[in-house]
C-alpha cells in the first residue's frame, strides 16, 4: 500500500476551507459590509486607546507610541486566531444541532473539522486594522533595530495566534461539560483579548500573575514589547522572559489539548 504523503492527509481541510471562502465570497455585498463591520470594531479599540492617550502622557509606563505597539500585537494574534478557530466557541450550537454527530462518523479528527468548518474571512477587517496599527507603532516608535528584535517581533506573532487560539480550543473543550457556558469561556477569550491590549502595570498584583501564569495573555504583546522598545523592566515582565513566548504557547496547547480529550471522551452525543 503506497504511503499516504502530508500533502494528501491535507488535502480534505483545503477543499474545506476553499468551499468556505468561496461560499462567503458569493454575497459580495454582504461580504462587504461584515467588513466593513469587523474594521469598525477594530477602529473602535484603537479609538479607546487614542481617547486615554489624548488625555494622559503615560500610562502603566508607556506613552501612546508604545501602547499602540502593544494594541497592535495583541490585536494581530486575536484576529488570526479568531479568523480560523474562533468559531469553537459556537460548539454549544453545534452540539444541539447534531453536527458534532455527523462529524464523529467521518474519517478525520474532530478538532480538525470544527477547525476548518468555517473561515470567518470578515475578520480581515480587523486584521487589517491590526496590521496598520503595527507598521505605524514600528515605524514611530524607538527600536534599536537588529535580527534578534525582527526575530522577536515574528515568534510574538506567531506565537500570540498560538496562545489565544489554545484560549478558543480550551473554551471548546470545556463546552462538552457546560453546553451552555459560552458566557463563562468568553471570559477568558475575549477577555483575555482586552487583557492583551493593556499595559499590565495597570492590573493589581494578583490579575498581573493571573494574565501572566495562568491565562498567559501578557505574553501575546506587553510582555515582548517590553523588550523590544528596551524599557525599564518591571518584576513581573524582565526582558528574557519575552523570549519564553513559545513556551507559553506550548503549555497553552497542552492544557487545551488535554481540555480537548477530556470533552471528547464526556461527550455521549446529542440524542437525537
Amino acid at each position: 500500500m503506497a504511503e499516504v504523503t502530508l500533502s494528501q492527509r491535507l488535502r480534505p481541510y483545503r477543499v474545506l476551507l476553499a468551499s468556505r471562502a468561496r461560499a462567503q465570497l458569493q454575497y459580495r455585498a454582504s461580504f462587504v459590509t461584515d467588513i466593513l463591520g469587523t474594521v469598525g470594531v477594530g477602529l473602535a479599540e484603537f479609538a479607546e486607546v487614542w481617547v486615554i492617550f489624548h488625555n494622559v502622557d503615560v500610562l502603566g509606563g508607556l506613552d501612546f507610541t508604545e501602547a499602540l505597539l502593544v494594541f497592535a500585537l495583541s490585536n494581530l494574534a486575536f484576529s488570526l486566531a479568531d479568523m480560523f478557530v474562533g468559531h469553537l466557541d459556537q460548539l454549544p450550537v453545534y452540539i444541539r444541532a447534531g453536527q458534532v454527530d455527523a462529524f464523529y462518523v467521518r474519517p478525520l479528527p474532530l478538532l480538525a473539522q470544527l477547525m476548518t468548518s468555517d473561515l470567518s474571512l470578515r475578520r480581515i477587517g480587523r486584521l487589517t486594522v491590526a496590521v496598520v496599527a503595527l507598521a505605524v507603532a514600528l515605524t514611530t516608535a524607538d527600536i534599536d533595530w537588529g535580527p534578534s528584535t525582527v526575530a522577536l517581533l515574528a515568534l510574538t506573532v506567531v506565537s500570540g495566534a498560538a496562545i489565544f487560539s489554545a484560549l478558543f480550543t480550551t473554551a471548546g473543550g470545556l463546552q462538552f461539560f457546560l453546553v451552555d457556558g459560552a458566557e463563562f469561556t468568553n471570559a477568558f477569550t475575549y477577555g483575555g483579548s482586552y487583557a492583551a491590549q493593556q499595559s499590565q502595570q495597570v492590573f493589581p498584583g494578583p490579575l498581573r500573575i493571573f494574565w501572566t501564569f495562568v491565562v498567559p495573555t501578557a505574553f501575546v504583546a506587553y510582555v515582548p514589547a517590553v523588550a523590544v522598545l528596551d524599557l525599564p523592566p518591571d518584576p513581573f515582565a524582565p526582558h528574557w522572559l519575552a523570549w519564553c513566548t513559545p513556551l507559553a504557547a506550548l503549555l497553552a496547547w497542552a492544557i487545551a489539548g488535554l481540555c480537548w480529550r477530556l470533552g471528547t471522551r464526556h461527550y455521549q452525543g446529542a440524542g437525537g
